[in-house]
């Protein structure tokens, strides 16, 4: 996860999404909630859960009912001669309790319980005539903690979680935090391959209304049926739109998604007898977590080659198809390619897969580009994962929440994951889940659900239309002075397209790092830099953006190319230019010492629209290599945890 600047996919087999999915936009949501509240708020919160949890605890024992355990926290068990009538008394009163067995039932509670939940709460274990009392004291001891679990270390001692404790002052610290970001409300942000487009306020409202955004994963699902329709529509539309005839929602991101459409594959050779079937053809053009994900089923990777033109080499494909006939489970595609074009014999490949007994897994990555307009099934492929995050705008900066639902043919349904929760559902068989909740991180569907019920398949087209089109119009001004790699035999790309920045290494001793640094100082985020071809950047402009961002961005880069040109020519020193300078912070532009023969202006404001909105980056140019290398652990070094032990 070191790796700074650069793709996770770069890795291949080793990819780092699909070690883990990071959900950082939930992290620091939790590290923000550390931050307001601070140790000692965050120990008052916990003292008062503890102590809400004593008095439901004691007033249940005083009521004939034993506890599993002496000792709890916020959770306790009680052991009832049948839960059956607690249960219905409980619902009664809108109240969830979890039902261990027939015999047991759990009870849990956090900082947001009042003194009137408990009244309720005790309620269910009360005789109804009665009245239900209770005391309590803020100074009473937690006895029910016992003395080994009580914290007597510091915890959260850095600045941070001991400054921000009034709204006022939190607000400024999170927009100061936000002031460090290049994002959407900047400047468009072309990461080929990444499909960082719009998330529109309408589609993200729906997720701060209680209705949906306090919902337990694992609430009866006959109060969910708001929640259920909305699932099950959704389903229904990402099976249109794929061709496909089912849907699993549960996985949490585009590489589990990857995941759980091979484990499909390997159940259903398992199910035929051919369990035996584990190698997979991986063209060289095919998305880079694929690799990872076909290791981490146990399946072998075979490479394919790609021609000069990016096409897959479908003479090799069908070789290595021949080869390994016997034992072939399937291949993984990409379709537009990862080069950013079409691969205009797409359906002779799955074809050939189809012949020799392997299925076909469509990488979804790049279905930007084909919502619409055609389909995974209308290719021929049998299973595909959806990255919500990309095609159908979910958040993507930040590392997630993602999804990466997928859709499979009538054949793999029974297949497809599957959650224990969901097991009243009709299943031929009952394969493992690959989400902890039914539908994974179910509360960010609704945005992918508005997405498209608003769009509608007139919409849904004519989004995919627009990317195509915004990559083409870009890739058309830049082709005069940059070199475009792959494009298909009518010189068009998909929905988006690399430019070759190699040549400049050996002309003016650029890299494509100091294009990327560059970018920053005329307000954008570089584009997808090395991957898939290293040297090289990878555009994607989505449907997102107008034709003036669109134009805002090329000049950007028309700009940088004549500062190339500059050195190329003699007019800039090849060493200390703004490309090998970049990006320029504030400190350095305003500072008395100025080193450098270009000017502050040439610096910090090249062109002329970044005047109107400058975004000042927080650092300077960082040796990413060196910080690869050599790794900067900010907690406390393990010898303090070992003298603590002593």
């Amino acid at each position: 996860m070191a790796l700074q600047t650069r793709e996770q996919h770069i890795k291949r087999e080793k990819a780092t999404s699909n070690i883990c999915t990071a959900q950082a936009l939930l992290a620091n949501m939790a590290a923000m909630f550390a931050v307001f509240h601070g140790p000692h708020g965050l120990k008052n919160i916990a003292k008062r859960v503890a102590l809400l949890t004593k008095i439901v605890a004691e007033a249940i024992e005083e009521r004939g009912f034993d506890l599993v355990s002496e000792s709890f926290f916020d959770t306790i068990v009680v052991t009832v001669d049948d839960i059956k009538p607690f249960k219905e008394k409980a619902e009664s009163q809108e109240i969830n309790l979890r039902y261990i067995d027939q015999k047991h039932i759990g009870i849990s509670l956090d900082e947001t319980v009042t003194l009137n939940d408990l009244y309720d709460l005790i309620n269910c274990f009360e005789n109804d005539i009665d009245p239900v009392t209770f005391s309590m004291d803020e100074d009473d001891e937690l006895e029910h903690i016992p003395s080994f679990a009580v914290r007597s270390s510091s915890f959260l001692t850095h600045p941070v979680f001991n400054s921000h404790h009034s709204e006022t002052q939190m607000m400024r610290y999170i927009k100061q935090l936000e002031n460090k970001d290049l994002s959407l409300n900047t400047s468009m942000i072309s990461l080929g391959s990444c499909t960082m487009k719009l998330n529109a306020a309408s589609e993200m409202i729906p997720l701060s209304w209680d209705r949906w955004s306090r919902m337990h994963p694992f609430v009866p699902a006959n109060q969910a049926e708001g929640y259920k329709q909305v699932l099950d529509q959704l389903a229904d539309y990402l099976n249109v739109i794929t061709g496909f005839d089912a849907c699993s929602l549960q996985p949490n991101s585009g590489a589990q998604g990857e995941f759980s459409g091979l484990l499909t594959i390997r159940n259903y050779h398992a199910a035929n007898g051919e369990a035996h079937r584990n190698i997979i053809l991986i063209p060289i053009s095919a998305h880079g977590t694929n690799p990872a994900s076909a290791v981490m089923v146990g399946m072998k990777v075979v490479v394919v080659k790609a021609l000069e033109n990016g096409y897959i080499d479908v003479a090799d494909f069908k070789s290595k198809a021949e080869q390994y006939s016997s034992n072939l489970a399937g291949t993984m595609i990409t379709y537009p390619s990862t080069y950013g074009i079409f691969e205009e014999e797409i359906k002779l490949i799955c074809d050939i897969v189809h012949e020799h007994g392997g299925q076909v897994y469509m990488d979804g990555a790049n279905m930007n580009a084909q919502s619409g307009l055609t389909s995974p099934a209308a290719i021929g492929a049998d299973v595909c994962h959806l990255n919500l995050h990309k095609t159908f705008s979910i958040p993507h900066g930040g590392g997630g929440p993602g999804m990466g639902p997928i859709c499979a043919k009538k054949h793999l349904a029974s297949h497809l994951p599957f959650h224990s929760a969901l097991a009243n559902e009709s299943r031929l068989i009952p394969h493992g889940a690959v989400s902890a909740a039914p539908y994974g991180s179910a509360s960010i569907l609704l945005i992918s659900y508005a997405y498209i019920r608003m769009l509608g398949e007139e919409g849904v087209r004519k989004a995919t239309e627009y990317a195509i089109l915004n990559a083409n119009y870009m890739k058309a001004r830049l082709e005069n002075d940059f070199d475009i790699l792959y494009t298909g035999h009518h010189g068009t790309c998909a929905h988006e397209f690399i430019v070759d920045l190699r040549p400049f290494k050996n002309s003016a001793g650029v890299e494509a790092e100091d294009i990327a640094k560059r970018l920053i100082d005329y307000g954008f985020h570089a584009p997808t830099m090395s991957f898939p071809v290293p040297g090289t950047i990878m555009i994607e402009p989505t449907e997102s953006e107008d034709k003036a961002e669109l134009d805002r961005f090329c000049d950007a880069l028309l700009s940088i190319r004549e500062e190339i040109r500059d050195i190329e020519e003699g007019r800039a020193d090849k060493k200390d230019n703004p490309l090998k300078n970049a990006p320029h912070t504030q400190l350095s532009v305003v500072s008395d010492q100025w080193p450098h023969p270009y000017s502050r202006e040439i610096a910090a404001f090249p062109i002329e629209y970044v005047k109107q909105n400058k975004f000042w980056p927080s650092v300077g140019r960082v040796n990413n290599t060196i910080g690869d290398r050599n790794l900067i652990c900010v907690c406390e070094p393990t010898s303090s945890y070992a003298e603590q032990e002593a």
